[in-house]
């Protein structure tokens, strides 16, 4: 599994630092995950101030 960013994001890039692999990337209207290269880990969940990275 990995996670994706809904569309509640609010593209304020706390998430993007957090990944431990870069699987975060800023996206035309929000950031974005690569889900080949996400590894799973929750990191990017746990410092979102609207709770956009949600498992897919």
């Amino acid at each position: 599994m990995s996670y994706k960013i809904l569309d509640t994001c609010i593209n304020c890039g706390a998430c993007e630092p957090e990944c431990p692999v870069n699987a975060i990337s800023q996206g035309d209207s929000q950031f974005i995950i690569d889900a080949d290269t996400c590894i799973d880990c929750g990191a990017c969940a746990s410092v979102c101030p609207v709770g956009a990275p949600v498992e897919a």
